[in-house]
Protein backbone atom coordinates (compact mmCIF):
# COMPACT_ATOMS: atom_id res chain seq x y z
CA UNK A 1 0.00 0.00 0.00
CA UNK A 2 2.89 2.73 1.21
CA UNK A 3 4.58 2.01 -2.27
CA UNK A 4 1.02 2.51 -4.49
CA UNK A 5 0.68 6.06 -2.43
CA UNK A 6 4.13 6.88 -2.81
CA UNK A 7 4.04 5.83 -6.49
CA UNK A 8 1.11 7.80 -7.13
CA UNK A 9 2.15 10.73 -5.40
CA UNK A 10 5.20 10.58 -7.45
CA UNK A 11 2.97 10.04 -10.81
CA UNK A 12 1.21 13.35 -9.69
CA UNK A 13 3.77 15.37 -9.08
CA UNK A 14 5.15 14.46 -12.63
CA UNK A 15 1.95 15.19 -14.06
CA UNK A 16 1.64 18.58 -12.28
CA UNK A 17 5.06 19.84 -13.80
CA UNK A 18 4.30 18.94 -17.00
CA UNK A 19 1.56 20.50 -17.45
CA UNK A 20 2.99 23.74 -15.87
CA UNK A 21 5.73 23.39 -18.03
CA UNK A 22 3.87 23.11 -21.21
CA UNK A 23 1.93 26.24 -20.04
CA UNK A 24 5.28 28.30 -19.85
CA UNK A 25 6.19 26.84 -23.24
CA UNK A 26 2.67 27.59 -24.58
CA UNK A 27 2.97 30.96 -23.60
CA UNK A 28 5.66 32.19 -25.53
CA UNK A 29 3.95 30.88 -28.33
CA UNK A 30 0.34 31.89 -28.67
CA UNK A 31 -0.07 35.24 -30.47
CA UNK A 32 -1.51 38.04 -28.13
CA UNK A 33 -5.01 39.81 -28.53
CA UNK A 34 -4.71 43.15 -28.94
CA UNK A 35 -7.36 45.71 -29.18
CA UNK A 36 -6.11 47.50 -32.25
CA UNK A 37 -8.34 46.68 -35.60
CA UNK A 38 -5.50 46.01 -37.61
CA UNK A 39 -2.44 45.23 -37.15
CA UNK A 40 1.28 43.52 -38.40
CA UNK A 41 4.23 42.61 -36.92
CA UNK A 42 7.13 42.54 -39.64
CA UNK A 43 10.77 41.29 -39.82
CA UNK A 44 12.58 44.71 -40.92
CA UNK A 45 15.52 43.10 -42.72
CA UNK A 46 13.23 40.56 -44.64
CA UNK A 47 9.73 41.65 -45.13
CA UNK A 48 8.87 38.07 -43.37
CA UNK A 49 4.99 38.54 -41.51
CA UNK A 50 4.93 37.28 -38.12
CA UNK A 51 1.68 38.16 -37.09
CA UNK A 52 -1.69 40.26 -38.94
CA UNK A 53 -4.81 40.65 -38.26
CA UNK A 54 -7.45 42.61 -40.77
CA UNK A 55 -3.40 43.72 -42.23
CA UNK A 56 -5.12 44.95 -46.03
CA UNK A 57 -8.15 46.15 -44.47
CA UNK A 58 -8.41 49.99 -45.52
CA UNK A 59 -7.51 52.28 -42.54
CA UNK A 60 -7.30 55.81 -41.86
CA UNK A 61 -3.68 56.58 -40.82
CA UNK A 62 -3.26 60.06 -39.10
CA UNK A 63 0.01 60.93 -38.56
CA UNK A 64 1.97 58.07 -39.45
CA UNK A 65 1.38 59.24 -42.63
CA UNK A 66 4.81 62.09 -42.03
CA UNK A 67 7.03 59.19 -42.08
CA UNK A 68 6.04 59.63 -45.82
CA UNK A 69 6.58 63.27 -45.51
CA UNK A 70 10.03 63.08 -43.67
CA UNK A 71 11.82 61.04 -46.04
CA UNK A 72 10.34 62.43 -49.16
CA UNK A 73 11.89 65.69 -47.62
CA UNK A 74 15.68 63.57 -47.04
CA UNK A 75 15.12 62.55 -50.15
CA UNK A 76 14.25 66.11 -52.11
CA UNK A 77 16.12 68.17 -49.60
CA UNK A 78 19.36 69.51 -47.72
CA UNK A 79 19.33 69.19 -43.76
CA UNK A 80 20.57 72.76 -43.58
CA UNK A 81 18.38 74.39 -46.15
CA UNK A 82 17.06 77.68 -44.78
CA UNK A 83 12.49 77.39 -45.13
CA UNK A 84 10.74 80.67 -44.83
CA UNK A 85 7.39 79.92 -43.63
CA UNK A 86 4.42 80.89 -45.78
CA UNK A 87 1.17 82.18 -44.30
CA UNK A 88 -0.67 79.25 -47.00
CA UNK A 89 0.60 76.66 -45.45
CA UNK A 90 -0.21 77.19 -41.63
CA UNK A 91 -3.71 78.92 -41.91
CA UNK A 92 -5.29 75.15 -42.79
CA UNK A 93 -5.07 73.60 -39.94
CA UNK A 94 -8.24 73.31 -37.91
CA UNK A 95 -8.29 73.49 -34.25
CA UNK A 96 -7.67 70.62 -32.36
CA UNK A 97 -4.60 69.34 -34.64
CA UNK A 98 -1.09 69.57 -33.13
CA UNK A 99 1.02 72.32 -34.18
CA UNK A 100 4.80 73.94 -33.23
CA UNK A 101 3.27 77.82 -33.34
CA UNK A 102 4.96 78.23 -36.82
CA UNK A 103 4.70 82.39 -37.65
CA UNK A 104 4.14 83.34 -41.16
CA UNK A 105 7.85 84.85 -42.72
CA UNK A 106 9.08 82.49 -39.63
CA UNK A 107 12.71 80.75 -40.83
CA UNK A 108 14.05 77.57 -40.09
CA UNK A 109 16.12 74.52 -41.00
CA UNK A 110 15.16 71.71 -43.15
CA UNK A 111 16.18 69.51 -40.25
CA UNK A 112 14.46 71.89 -37.38
CA UNK A 113 11.21 71.12 -39.82
CA UNK A 114 11.69 67.52 -39.30
CA UNK A 115 12.07 67.18 -35.78
CA UNK A 116 9.05 69.10 -34.81
CA UNK A 117 7.36 66.97 -36.97
CA UNK A 118 9.02 63.60 -36.26
CA UNK A 119 9.28 64.16 -32.10
CA UNK A 120 5.96 66.80 -31.71
CA UNK A 121 3.87 66.00 -34.59
CA UNK A 122 3.60 68.94 -35.89
CA UNK A 123 1.26 69.63 -38.76
CA UNK A 124 2.52 72.81 -39.25
CA UNK A 125 5.65 71.71 -39.51
CA UNK A 126 4.65 69.31 -42.24
CA UNK A 127 2.66 71.63 -44.47
CA UNK A 128 5.69 74.21 -44.43
CA UNK A 129 7.71 70.71 -45.68
CA UNK A 130 5.00 70.47 -48.48
CA UNK A 131 5.06 73.71 -49.49
CA UNK A 132 8.96 74.10 -49.52
CA UNK A 133 8.99 70.83 -51.73
CA UNK A 134 6.40 70.92 -53.97
CA UNK A 135 4.81 74.62 -53.56
CA UNK A 136 1.42 73.23 -52.32
CA UNK A 137 0.03 70.86 -50.48
CA UNK A 138 -1.66 69.40 -53.63
CA UNK A 139 1.46 68.95 -55.55
CA UNK A 140 2.97 67.03 -52.18
CA UNK A 141 0.11 64.84 -52.48
CA UNK A 142 0.77 63.84 -55.46
CA UNK A 143 4.57 63.21 -55.02
CA UNK A 144 3.32 60.89 -51.92
CA UNK A 145 1.75 59.13 -54.28
CA UNK A 146 4.00 58.76 -56.90
CA UNK A 147 6.51 57.17 -54.41
CA UNK A 148 3.92 55.09 -52.82
CA UNK A 149 3.01 53.51 -56.49
CA UNK A 150 6.94 52.96 -57.15
CA UNK A 151 6.99 51.22 -53.37
CA UNK A 152 4.01 49.07 -55.17
CA UNK A 153 1.78 49.86 -52.18
CA UNK A 154 -1.51 49.89 -54.10
CA UNK A 155 -4.09 50.05 -50.86
CA UNK A 156 -2.50 53.64 -49.97
CA UNK A 157 -3.95 57.08 -51.60
CA UNK A 158 -2.58 60.49 -49.69
CA UNK A 159 -4.20 63.69 -50.17
CA UNK A 160 -2.13 65.65 -47.46
CA UNK A 161 1.40 65.52 -45.39
CA UNK A 162 0.27 65.03 -42.67
CA UNK A 163 -2.73 62.59 -41.77
CA UNK A 164 -5.58 65.14 -41.32
CA UNK A 165 -8.72 63.23 -41.87
CA UNK A 166 -9.43 62.96 -44.73
CA UNK A 167 -11.88 60.28 -46.95
CA UNK A 168 -9.66 59.77 -49.56
CA UNK A 169 -6.74 59.82 -47.51
CA UNK A 170 -6.04 56.14 -46.88
CA UNK A 171 -3.44 53.02 -46.31
CA UNK A 172 -3.35 49.58 -44.39
CA UNK A 173 -1.14 48.35 -42.19
CA UNK A 174 0.61 45.84 -44.42
CA UNK A 175 1.61 48.71 -46.48
CA UNK A 176 2.67 51.18 -43.75
CA UNK A 177 4.59 48.07 -42.58
CA UNK A 178 6.60 48.57 -45.99
CA UNK A 179 6.46 51.60 -45.97
CA UNK A 180 8.44 52.15 -42.86
CA UNK A 181 10.62 49.55 -43.88
CA UNK A 182 11.63 51.91 -46.74
CA UNK A 183 11.96 54.49 -44.63
CA UNK A 184 14.56 52.73 -42.10
CA UNK A 185 17.09 52.39 -44.41
CA UNK A 186 17.74 55.82 -44.41
CA UNK A 187 19.97 56.76 -41.57
CA UNK A 188 18.96 60.46 -40.83
CA UNK A 189 15.17 58.69 -40.62
CA UNK A 190 16.52 55.99 -37.82
CA UNK A 191 17.81 59.62 -36.26
CA UNK A 192 15.06 61.74 -36.56
CA UNK A 193 12.30 58.50 -35.81
CA UNK A 194 14.02 57.35 -32.58
CA UNK A 195 14.42 60.95 -31.34
CA UNK A 196 12.62 61.69 -27.76
CA UNK A 197 13.08 65.73 -27.54
CA UNK A 198 14.23 68.49 -29.60
CA UNK A 199 15.57 71.75 -29.08
CA UNK A 200 14.61 74.85 -31.35
CA UNK A 201 17.24 77.94 -30.73
CA UNK A 202 14.93 81.22 -31.54
CA UNK A 203 14.01 82.19 -35.02
CA UNK A 204 13.30 85.70 -36.18
CA UNK A 205 9.76 85.23 -35.36
CA UNK A 206 9.67 83.27 -32.38
CA UNK A 207 11.55 82.26 -29.14
CA UNK A 208 13.27 79.14 -28.19
CA UNK A 209 11.37 76.02 -28.07
CA UNK A 210 11.59 72.59 -26.75
CA UNK A 211 9.20 69.51 -27.90
CA UNK A 212 9.23 65.99 -26.43
CA UNK A 213 8.17 62.44 -27.97
CA UNK A 214 4.32 61.55 -28.29
CA UNK A 215 5.99 57.99 -28.90
CA UNK A 216 5.54 56.34 -24.41
CA UNK A 217 7.82 53.60 -25.92
CA UNK A 218 10.77 55.39 -26.18
CA UNK A 219 10.50 56.93 -22.81
CA UNK A 220 11.03 55.89 -19.43
CA UNK A 221 8.39 57.89 -17.40
CA UNK A 222 9.56 57.03 -13.92
CA UNK A 223 7.50 59.78 -12.11
CA UNK A 224 4.34 58.04 -13.95
CA UNK A 225 5.13 54.49 -13.16
CA UNK A 226 1.42 53.87 -13.97
CA UNK A 227 1.46 55.01 -17.17
CA UNK A 228 4.40 54.20 -18.38
CA UNK A 229 4.63 52.18 -21.73
CA UNK A 230 8.58 52.38 -21.94
CA UNK A 231 9.98 49.66 -23.89
CA UNK A 232 13.50 49.04 -23.66
CA UNK A 233 14.00 47.51 -27.02
CA UNK A 234 12.01 50.42 -28.89
CA UNK A 235 14.21 52.52 -30.90
CA UNK A 236 12.12 54.24 -33.55
CA UNK A 237 8.49 55.33 -34.26
CA UNK A 238 5.77 57.67 -34.98
CA UNK A 239 2.24 58.22 -33.67
CA UNK A 240 -0.82 59.04 -34.54
CA UNK A 241 -4.52 60.13 -33.34
CA UNK A 242 -7.75 61.73 -34.75
CA UNK A 243 -11.29 60.47 -33.92
CA UNK A 244 -11.85 58.69 -37.07
CA UNK A 245 -8.44 57.14 -36.99
CA UNK A 246 -8.26 56.24 -33.34
CA UNK A 247 -4.80 55.50 -31.76
CA UNK A 248 -2.32 54.60 -34.55
CA UNK A 249 1.43 53.31 -34.12
CA UNK A 250 4.65 52.42 -36.11
CA UNK A 251 7.12 51.81 -33.75
CA UNK A 252 10.63 49.27 -34.76
CA UNK A 253 12.27 47.41 -31.75
CA UNK A 254 15.51 45.74 -31.95
CA UNK A 255 16.93 43.03 -29.78
CA UNK A 256 19.76 40.51 -30.15
CA UNK A 257 20.32 41.12 -33.97
CA UNK A 258 16.44 40.97 -35.30
CA UNK A 259 14.88 44.39 -35.96
CA UNK A 260 11.16 44.37 -36.38
CA UNK A 261 8.14 46.87 -37.42
CA UNK A 262 4.96 46.84 -36.20
CA UNK A 263 1.53 48.75 -36.99
CA UNK A 264 -0.95 48.76 -35.18
CA UNK A 265 -4.23 50.79 -36.03
CA UNK A 266 -7.71 52.06 -34.49
CA UNK A 267 -6.18 50.70 -31.32
CA UNK A 268 -9.08 51.73 -28.16
CA UNK A 269 -8.15 52.58 -24.80
CA UNK A 270 -7.01 51.66 -21.61
CA UNK A 271 -9.58 52.14 -18.33
CA UNK A 272 -7.00 54.72 -17.27
CA UNK A 273 -7.95 56.91 -20.14
CA UNK A 274 -4.17 55.56 -21.70
CA UNK A 275 -4.01 54.48 -25.50
CA UNK A 276 -3.64 51.06 -26.01
CA UNK A 277 -1.46 51.32 -28.98
CA UNK A 278 2.01 51.02 -26.90
CA UNK A 279 0.12 48.03 -25.10
CA UNK A 280 -0.31 46.58 -28.63
CA UNK A 281 2.80 47.21 -29.99
CA UNK A 282 5.01 45.94 -26.89
CA UNK A 283 2.78 42.71 -26.46
CA UNK A 284 3.40 41.79 -30.74
CA UNK A 285 7.27 42.81 -30.36
CA UNK A 286 7.66 40.39 -27.22
CA UNK A 287 5.35 37.81 -28.95
CA UNK A 288 7.97 38.48 -32.15
CA UNK A 289 10.97 37.78 -29.88
CA UNK A 290 9.54 34.70 -28.12
CA UNK A 291 9.32 32.81 -30.98
CA UNK A 292 12.02 34.36 -33.61
CA UNK A 293 15.33 35.02 -33.56
CA UNK A 294 18.56 35.33 -35.59
CA UNK A 295 21.08 32.54 -35.22
CA UNK A 296 24.85 32.21 -36.52
CA UNK A 297 24.75 29.08 -38.62
CA UNK A 298 28.78 30.31 -40.12
CA UNK A 299 31.55 32.52 -38.65
CA UNK A 300 33.21 34.31 -40.55
CA UNK A 301 37.28 32.58 -40.66
CA UNK A 302 35.40 29.30 -39.85
CA UNK A 303 37.22 26.36 -41.28
CA UNK A 304 34.41 24.45 -43.69
CA UNK A 305 36.41 22.00 -45.36
CA UNK A 306 40.20 20.86 -46.30
CA UNK A 307 41.06 19.65 -49.56
CA UNK A 308 44.36 18.78 -51.26
CA UNK A 309 45.95 20.17 -54.50
CA UNK A 310 47.30 17.45 -56.62
CA UNK A 311 49.59 19.15 -58.48
CA UNK A 312 51.45 21.34 -55.63
CA UNK A 313 54.89 21.12 -53.70
CA UNK A 314 54.56 18.71 -50.65
CA UNK A 315 54.24 21.97 -48.16
CA UNK A 316 51.60 24.02 -49.88
CA UNK A 317 49.13 21.12 -51.31
CA UNK A 318 47.07 20.49 -47.92
CA UNK A 319 44.77 23.81 -48.07
CA UNK A 320 42.00 24.74 -45.74
CA UNK A 321 39.41 26.78 -47.10
CA UNK A 322 37.33 29.23 -44.68
CA UNK A 323 34.14 31.23 -44.85
CA UNK A 324 34.76 34.68 -46.55
CA UNK A 325 31.53 36.22 -44.37
CA UNK A 326 29.08 35.05 -41.70
CA UNK A 327 25.63 33.63 -42.29
CA UNK A 328 22.97 34.71 -40.14
CA UNK A 329 19.80 33.24 -40.43
CA UNK A 330 15.93 33.87 -39.02
CA UNK A 331 14.27 31.44 -37.89
CA UNK A 332 11.82 30.16 -35.14
CA UNK A 333 13.43 30.15 -31.73
CA UNK A 334 12.34 25.71 -31.91
CA UNK A 335 14.53 25.48 -34.29
CA UNK A 336 17.44 27.19 -32.83
CA UNK A 337 18.90 23.96 -31.64
CA UNK A 338 18.97 22.22 -35.00
CA UNK A 339 22.29 20.95 -36.71
CA UNK A 340 21.81 22.38 -40.36
CA UNK A 341 23.59 20.53 -43.18
CA UNK A 342 25.57 22.22 -45.63
CA UNK A 343 26.98 21.38 -49.21
CA UNK A 344 30.42 22.64 -50.42
CA UNK A 345 30.71 23.83 -54.24
CA UNK A 346 34.31 23.98 -55.77
CA UNK A 347 35.04 25.45 -58.38
CA UNK A 348 36.39 22.96 -61.19
CA UNK A 349 40.12 21.94 -62.00
CA UNK A 350 41.25 23.12 -58.34
CA UNK A 351 45.14 23.47 -59.29
CA UNK A 352 48.40 25.02 -58.35
CA UNK A 353 49.07 28.28 -58.68
CA UNK A 354 46.37 29.31 -56.51
CA UNK A 355 46.71 32.85 -54.49
CA UNK A 356 45.81 33.10 -50.74
CA UNK A 357 42.53 34.45 -50.19
CA UNK A 358 41.66 33.51 -53.78
CA UNK A 359 38.30 32.72 -54.14
CA UNK A 360 37.82 28.64 -54.71
CA UNK A 361 33.94 27.88 -54.30
CA UNK A 362 31.36 28.25 -51.90
CA UNK A 363 29.20 26.58 -48.47
CA UNK A 364 26.06 26.78 -49.35
CA UNK A 365 22.94 26.20 -46.72
CA UNK A 366 19.49 25.08 -47.27
CA UNK A 367 16.95 26.59 -44.59
CA UNK A 368 13.15 26.52 -44.98
CA UNK A 369 14.00 26.43 -48.61
CA UNK A 370 16.24 29.10 -48.55
CA UNK A 371 19.46 29.17 -49.73
CA UNK A 372 22.37 30.95 -47.44
CA UNK A 373 26.26 30.92 -48.32
CA UNK A 374 29.49 31.93 -48.35
CA UNK A 375 32.47 32.09 -50.91
CA UNK A 376 35.58 30.00 -49.80
CA UNK A 377 39.05 31.29 -49.89
CA UNK A 378 42.27 29.83 -49.85
CA UNK A 379 44.20 30.35 -46.68
CA UNK A 380 47.27 30.35 -48.28
CA UNK A 381 49.03 30.54 -51.59
CA UNK A 382 49.39 27.17 -53.14
CA UNK A 383 52.97 26.47 -55.35
CA UNK A 384 52.94 23.89 -58.11
CA UNK A 385 55.73 21.07 -57.67
CA UNK A 386 58.79 21.04 -59.52
CA UNK A 387 58.10 17.53 -61.19
CA UNK A 388 54.88 19.56 -62.36
CA UNK A 389 56.76 22.65 -63.90
CA UNK A 390 59.35 20.14 -65.79
CA UNK A 391 56.14 17.81 -66.79
CA UNK A 392 54.38 21.15 -68.21
CA UNK A 393 57.49 22.32 -69.26
CA UNK A 394 58.35 18.76 -71.48
CA UNK A 395 54.74 19.30 -73.16
CA UNK A 396 55.29 22.73 -73.73
CA UNK A 397 58.76 22.27 -75.26
CA UNK A 398 57.24 18.85 -77.51
CA UNK A 399 54.65 21.23 -78.48
CA UNK A 400 56.59 24.11 -79.25
CA UNK A 401 59.11 21.18 -81.59
CA UNK A 402 56.13 19.81 -83.69
CA UNK A 403 55.00 23.43 -84.78
CA UNK A 404 58.47 24.55 -85.87
CA UNK A 405 58.60 21.00 -87.55
CA UNK A 406 55.38 21.65 -89.36
CA UNK A 407 56.52 25.03 -90.59
CA UNK A 408 59.88 24.05 -91.59
CA UNK A 409 59.03 20.91 -92.98
CA UNK A 410 55.93 21.40 -94.62
CA UNK A 411 53.79 18.04 -96.21
CA UNK A 412 54.31 18.27 -99.72
CA UNK A 413 51.13 18.14 -101.75
CA UNK A 414 50.59 15.36 -104.35
CA UNK A 415 50.66 16.91 -108.21
CA UNK A 416 48.85 14.68 -110.93
CA UNK A 417 50.78 14.56 -114.10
Amino acid sequence: MIYRKVLTFFIFFVLVGCFLFCNISFADSTAPEISAESAILIDSSSGKVFYTKNEGQRMFPASTTKILTAILTLENCKLDDVVTVPYEAISSIPSGYSIAALQTDEQLTVNQLLQMMMVYSANDAANVLAFHISGSIDNFANLMNQKLAELGLTNTHFTNPSGMQDENHYTTAHDLSILMQYCMKNNTFRHLAGLKSCSIPATNKYQARTFYTTNNLLVNSESNIANNSYYEYAIAGKTGFTSEAKNCLVSVASKDGLELICVVLAAGTNPNGTSTKFSDSKALFEYGYANYGIKSVLEQGYTVSSITIPNATDDTKNLDLVASSDISVLMKTSDMNNNFEYRIDLDNNLFAPISQGQVVGKVVYTIDGVEYSSDLIATHSVIPSNSYIAIVGIILLVFVLFILFKLLFPKKKNIDT
